[in-house]
């Protein structure tokens, strides 16, 4: 048996080179100059990126620690209120209670 040669090549067709896609660096690229340059740059904006979130960090924490303190004196303004609903139930009326309407009356003739 014979074997054919224009079988055992394979068939060529227009186009099939690829003479522009070589790898590698290609002439008239970026020198290192360019690169150093490229690199600074990268780093600067690195900088500025954490110098950015740091600040952010830091207003989240002031905002959480305010909203925390908010939180606390909620607590105690409602401890009071159960306190003073305890006393109402005992048929005593709270002294706080009083302080409360002396101070409301005096604010009310401060706006008038």
């Amino acid at each position: 048996m014979e074997v054919d040669d224009m079988h055992m090549q394979e068939p060529e067709h227009e186009g099939s080179k690829r003479e522009g896609n070589k790898r590698g660096r290609k002439p008239g690229r970026k020198a290192k100059s360019d690169m150093k340059a490229k690199l600074e740059r990268s780093r600067q904006s690195a900088r500025e990126c954490r110098a950015r979130k740091k600040l952010r960090y830091q207003y989240l924490e002031e905002l959480v620690a305010n909203r925390e303190k908010a939180v606390f004196a909620l607590h105690r303004e409602l401890d009071m209120y159960r306190q003073w609903a305890k006393e109402f139930d005992e048929g005593k009326l709270p002294d706080g209670l009083l302080k409360l309407i002396e101070f409301d009356k005096v604010k009310k003739n401060e706006i008038e």
